[in-house]
């Protein structure tokens, strides 16, 4: 029997496969743990969600921080995500050299319709083994906010899940106090018979 073994990427691979067309712009891709993943299509629940939080964010940190969505992060020689949110420091360059690496990301915050499972079982461990000191999963079905802080060698030492009814600020910014509902798509209002 022979043993099957995974081809795993570099980041310097991945960008040269895009570099060859190999992998197209129109092919949503992001690599994980040398792997490259096929990005699901975006639900209008996780659009309206991005464009709200983005929207939020930016309006509230102003010039303090780069509000970045579904852009490359650089955590290793190995992982490249494209997190739906990132809050990135102010680079003079505004990154016109290098994707945000992990001490540059002062929290990412992913979108999850149909992503829950993904973002919870494999990009928190993934987050917290480079570093990121804090990571948030708007879980817009159940409409909760799951919180992750304290980063571990293989997960997050902190981890809540916060109702729609209450407030949270990032640890980079304990000023900004945001309802968690803010972020979330209004609920549509059901027409009474």
């Amino acid at each position: 029997m022979v043993a099957v073994q995974t081809r795993r990427f570099t980041v310097s691979e991945y960008h040269r496969m895009s570099e060859l067309g190999i992998l197209v712009p129109t092919e949503r891709t992001e690599l994980v743990n040398g792997q490259i993943i096929a990005m699901a299509a975006k639900g209008t629940l996780h659009t309206s969600a991005v464009l709200l939080t983005q929207d939020l964010l930016s309006d509230r940190l102003g010039k303090r921080v780069f509000v970045k969505s579904q852009d490359p992060i650089r955590l290793n020689d190995d992982s490249e995500p494209e997190p739906d949110i990132v809050l990135a420091v102010r680079d003079p360059l505004a990154y016109s050299d290098h994707h945000p690496t992990a001490a540059e990301v002062l929290l990412v915050i992913e979108i999850a319709d149909s992503s829950l499972k993904y973002d919870l079982e494999t990009k928190a461990p993934l987050y917290a083994k480079a570093g990121i000191s804090e990571y948030w999963v708007l879980d817009v079905v159940e409409r909760k906010l799951h919180v992750f802080r304290q980063p571990g060698e293989l997960e997050y030492q902190r981890q809540t899940i916060l109702a729609e009814t209450l407030e949270i600020a990032p640890l980079a910014f304990p000023d900004c106090a945001i309802a968690i509902r803010d972020l979330l798509p209004p609920t549509p209002v059901k027409d009474s018979i």
